[in-house]
């Protein structure tokens, strides 16, 4: 993780924090005011960006990745230790924040592609409860360890969306990480966005509006 994550916070009293993770390629400022635009102002967001490394996937292109992506083929080995060494620095953000006194069920992880795909590992193996967590067009990594190694409690509230014309993730990745996930968990939410593809879209970001606004509501 490179040092120095965009942070984008309000004059507005700071009392919860909105961690958010790009995907494969991409930087912290690609997301960073998309998601400002949809947080309140007691919302602190943080977008930070992947260490720069070769990605198999890419024919060993160097470029900002959470971890190496072998093959988008959902049952090829994949870069576990990569994984666990991502879901760690993510672990300590989220401590980060909590030692600044922001308790951690005001912590809310997000990410898109990659970055939700480790958004969600994450958060399911943080052993705190957090307010929740925003997967987009992404899947569960390291599916094959779950739910033995969730620590997370199990009405932690999970927004999954995904495209249905997706062509980099498919969208049955997100259909069956979120029957997967219904299996142990009691609060997903897996929301279908007809025609839209490897992206985001104004429905989708009216909802993840919602979801904020109801897991990290202004205190009172």
């Amino acid at each position: 993780m490179e040092p120095n994550p965009v942070i984008i916070a309000s004059t507005a009293k700071q009392t919860a924090s909105l961690i958010f993770l790009h995907g494969l390629g991409d930087t912290g400022h690609g997301w960073a005011s998309t998601i400002a635009a949809i947080r309140g102002p007691h919302v602190k967001v943080i977008c930070p960006t992947a260490s720069t490394m070769p990605v198999t996937l890419n024919a060993g292109f160097r470029m900002p990745s959470w971890f190496d992506l072998r093959t988008l083929d959902a049952t090829a080995p994949e870069d576990e230790e990569g994984i666990l060494r991502a879901t760690n620095l993510i672990h300590g953000l989220i401590k980060d924040e909590v030692k600044a006194g922001i308790p951690a069920n005001r912590v809310m992880l997000g990410g898109f592609s990659q970055g939700g795909a480790l958004a969600l590992h994450a958060a399911l193996t943080y052993p705190e409860r957090l307010a929740g967590v925003m997967s987009l067009s992404c899947w569960l990594p390291r599916h094959a360890h779950f739910p033995a190694c969730v620590k997370a409690p199990s009405d932690v509230p999970i927004f999954q969306a995904h495209g249905d014309c997706d062509p980099v993730v498919p969208y049955k990745w997100g259909q069956m990480t979120a029957s997967f996930l219904k299996t142990f968990l009691k609060n997903i939410e897996f929301n279908t966005y007809q025609g839209l593809t490897h992206s985001s879209s104004e429905t989708e970001l009216k909802d993840m509006r919602a979801f904020i606004e109801r897991t990290l509501p202004a205190a009172t």
